[in-house]
């Protein structure tokens, strides 16, 4: 496994495009059940929904601000 690969295991991101609240939150809540089943933290992912404004953002600047407001989020963890 390279580098980029283990960070995205350790600090998950996942973006969502273009789904209505309803459809989000539900695909949420079968993505942290999924995770859970296979043994990981599913409160270690971070989600997101794309912006007029971060749909202009590097991939990279994304995912750390996603992290970034995560983190504060869930008291640093």
């Amino acid at each position: 496994m390279n580098r980029v690969q283990e960070a995205a295991l350790e600090d998950p991101v996942v973006f969502f495009h273009g789904f209505e609240e309803k459809e989000l939150f539900a695909m949420i809540d079968a993505l942290k059940k999924a995770a859970s089943g296979m043994g990981l933290d599913a409160k270690a992912i971070a989600f997101a929904s794309s912006t007029p404004v971060n749909r202009k953002w590097k991939i990279r600047d994304l995912v750390r601000e996603v992290r970034r407001e995560h983190e504060m989020m869930s008291g640093g963890t």
